[in-house]
This record gives C-alpha cells, sequence and structure tokens, in this order.
C-alpha cells in the first residue's frame, strides 16, 4: 500500500495507539557506547554524544542519564515522509491542551512521544481531532 499524503486523511485515519510501557530520552557518553543488552526504540547521533530513547526501566538498570518520562503514541497510517502539516497539525492541537509531544517519524507510522502523566488526555486530544474531520 502507498504511504498517505493527504492531510485530510491522514488525520481521519490515523489510528493512535498507547503503548503500554514508559519510556525516556537518554544521553550517552561521546563514545556512543550502547551498554550490552540494551535494546532501544531509537538511536539518534547528535554532536553531544547519542540519544536514545528507551523503557524507564532499561534506563534504570543501565545507570543512563535521562530526561522526558514520557509514552509513546503510534499512529496506525503509513504516512509519507514528506507528508506536509501532518505532524504540525497534531502537535499544534496537542500544545492548545497545554502538552509538549516529541514526534518521532519512522519509515511507515509516526509516533508520538508525550509526558507519561499525559497520555490519556493525550489520547482523548487526539480523538478530538479526529472528530472535527470527520464532522
Amino acid at each position: 500500500m502507498a504511504a498517505e499524503r493527504q492531510l485530510v486523511t491522514l488525520i481521519r485515519q490515523m489510528q493512535p495507539v498507547l503503548d503500554s510501557r514508559t519510556f525516556v530520552f537518554a544521553c550517552l557518553g561521546n563514545d556512543g557506547v550502547i551498554p550490552a543488552g540494551l535494546k532501544p526504540q531509537m538511536l539518534f547521533r547528535e554532536q553531544e554524544g547519542p540519544t536514545l530513547i528507551t523503557e524507564l526501566r532499561e534506563a534504570q538498570e543501565h545507570g543512563l542519564r535521562y530526561d522526558f518520562v514520557s509514552r509513546m503514541i503510534t499512529l496506525n497510517i503509513h504516512s509519507a515522509l514528506d507528508a506536509v502539516g501532518f505532524l504540525a497539525c497534531i502537535t499544534s492541537h496537542l500544545a492548545r491542551s497545554d502538552m509538549g509531544v516529541n514526534p518521532v517519524s519512522g519509515f511507515f507510522h509516526d509516533h508520538l512521544f508525550v509526558p507519561a502523566d499525559k497520555a490519556d488526555l493525550a489520547m482523548q486530544a487526539l480523538a478530538e481531532l479526529i472528530s472535527q474531520q470527520t464532522d
């Protein structure tokens, strides 16, 4: 199936799913060595050292420095990597609920890392956004 580019379709069909796990953003030292046994959800190399998104319990077990305790919402629509406005629309909508969000795009789906204590509110806000597009 081809990736979707139309904003209205992306919003209407995004089917958000809240992951049960708790995640954090962790920073490795400049040596960039990932501890043995650690299975990050994502790795991104920055000048200051690699950033990992990993489960909270793994970060704690490996003594990693971390921030932003969050939950992951996966948007279950195959969004095109060059789709215009999809994440902007979503992040703006969540901002109106006074919520920061760290979006991450994979090849097939977009994932939203939202504050763990606001995950249910984020799901409600996304349902509201979908409803606005289908009315």
